[in-house]
Protein backbone atom coordinates (compact mmCIF):
# COMPACT_ATOMS: atom_id res chain seq x y z
CA UNK A 1 0.00 0.00 0.00
CA UNK A 2 1.39 3.36 -1.03
CA UNK A 3 1.95 6.00 1.59
CA UNK A 4 -0.19 9.01 0.62
CA UNK A 5 1.40 11.29 3.20
CA UNK A 6 3.38 14.16 1.67
CA UNK A 7 7.09 13.61 1.92
CA UNK A 8 9.36 16.19 3.44
CA UNK A 9 11.86 17.58 0.96
CA UNK A 10 15.37 16.42 1.61
CA UNK A 11 17.42 18.95 3.44
CA UNK A 12 21.07 19.67 3.11
CA UNK A 13 23.38 20.02 6.08
CA UNK A 14 24.12 23.75 6.26
CA UNK A 15 27.54 23.19 7.84
CA UNK A 16 28.50 20.83 5.01
CA UNK A 17 27.40 23.43 2.47
CA UNK A 18 29.65 26.00 4.18
CA UNK A 19 32.58 23.55 4.29
CA UNK A 20 32.33 22.72 0.60
CA UNK A 21 31.89 26.41 -0.19
CA UNK A 22 35.47 26.87 1.01
CA UNK A 23 37.09 23.47 0.49
CA UNK A 24 35.28 22.65 -2.74
CA UNK A 25 37.15 25.27 -4.72
CA UNK A 26 39.96 23.93 -6.85
CA UNK A 27 43.32 23.85 -5.04
CA UNK A 28 41.97 24.84 -1.60
CA UNK A 29 42.30 21.39 -0.06
CA UNK A 30 45.65 20.85 -1.74
CA UNK A 31 47.00 24.12 -0.33
CA UNK A 32 45.84 23.20 3.14
CA UNK A 33 47.52 19.81 2.79
CA UNK A 34 50.80 21.44 1.71
CA UNK A 35 50.66 23.78 4.70
CA UNK A 36 50.38 20.83 7.09
CA UNK A 37 54.13 20.55 6.55
CA UNK A 38 54.61 23.97 8.13
CA UNK A 39 54.69 27.60 7.02
CA UNK A 40 55.46 28.30 3.37
CA UNK A 41 56.05 31.32 1.20
CA UNK A 42 54.00 32.12 -1.88
CA UNK A 43 56.80 30.82 -4.11
CA UNK A 44 57.10 27.59 -2.13
CA UNK A 45 53.36 27.03 -2.41
CA UNK A 46 53.41 27.71 -6.17
CA UNK A 47 56.21 25.16 -6.62
CA UNK A 48 54.47 22.59 -4.40
CA UNK A 49 51.17 22.87 -6.29
CA UNK A 50 52.09 22.36 -9.92
CA UNK A 51 49.71 23.93 -12.40
CA UNK A 52 48.29 26.68 -10.19
CA UNK A 53 48.52 30.22 -11.54
CA UNK A 54 49.72 33.10 -9.39
CA UNK A 55 46.30 34.78 -9.50
CA UNK A 56 44.43 31.63 -8.46
CA UNK A 57 46.98 30.94 -5.70
CA UNK A 58 46.55 34.49 -4.41
CA UNK A 59 42.75 34.19 -4.54
CA UNK A 60 42.71 30.84 -2.72
CA UNK A 61 45.08 32.05 0.00
CA UNK A 62 42.92 35.13 0.51
CA UNK A 63 39.76 32.98 0.71
CA UNK A 64 41.37 30.50 3.11
CA UNK A 65 42.56 33.37 5.31
CA UNK A 66 39.07 34.93 5.28
CA UNK A 67 37.65 31.56 6.34
CA UNK A 68 40.08 31.48 9.27
CA UNK A 69 42.02 28.45 8.02
CA UNK A 70 45.26 30.16 6.97
CA UNK A 71 47.19 33.03 8.50
CA UNK A 72 49.34 35.39 6.46
CA UNK A 73 52.44 36.47 8.37
CA UNK A 74 54.68 39.36 7.32
CA UNK A 75 58.28 39.55 8.55
CA UNK A 76 59.30 43.16 8.00
CA UNK A 77 62.89 42.09 7.34
CA UNK A 78 64.87 43.35 5.60
CA UNK A 79 64.06 41.77 3.30
CA UNK A 80 60.29 41.69 3.76
CA UNK A 81 59.10 38.09 3.80
CA UNK A 82 55.53 36.82 3.66
CA UNK A 83 54.61 33.32 4.72
CA UNK A 84 51.40 31.39 5.18
CA UNK A 85 50.60 28.94 7.94
CA UNK A 86 47.62 27.00 9.12
CA UNK A 87 45.55 28.38 11.95
CA UNK A 88 44.22 26.10 14.67
CA UNK A 89 41.05 25.63 12.61
CA UNK A 90 43.11 24.80 9.52
CA UNK A 91 45.28 22.35 11.46
CA UNK A 92 42.18 20.62 12.78
CA UNK A 93 41.40 19.60 9.18
CA UNK A 94 44.49 17.35 9.03
CA UNK A 95 42.67 14.11 10.01
CA UNK A 96 39.92 14.86 7.47
CA UNK A 97 42.46 15.55 4.71
CA UNK A 98 44.31 12.32 5.53
CA UNK A 99 41.07 10.32 5.36
CA UNK A 100 40.11 11.99 2.10
CA UNK A 101 43.53 11.18 0.64
CA UNK A 102 43.17 7.51 1.65
CA UNK A 103 39.67 7.39 0.20
CA UNK A 104 40.86 8.91 -3.10
CA UNK A 105 43.77 6.46 -3.33
CA UNK A 106 41.38 3.55 -2.79
CA UNK A 107 38.46 4.73 -4.91
CA UNK A 108 39.52 7.13 -7.66
CA UNK A 109 41.53 6.25 -10.73
CA UNK A 110 44.69 8.31 -11.22
CA UNK A 111 43.16 9.66 -14.46
CA UNK A 112 40.20 11.15 -12.58
CA UNK A 113 42.19 14.25 -11.63
CA UNK A 114 42.96 15.24 -15.22
CA UNK A 115 39.39 14.47 -16.31
CA UNK A 116 38.01 16.72 -13.56
CA UNK A 117 40.38 19.53 -14.50
CA UNK A 118 39.06 19.73 -18.07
Amino acid sequence: MADDAPQEPRGCDAALVRAFGVLGKRWSGVLLAVLTGGPATFSELRRAVGGISDSVLSDRLTELAAAGLVQRAVDEGPPVAVSYRLTYAGSSLLPVLQQLSRWAADNLDAGTESAAAG
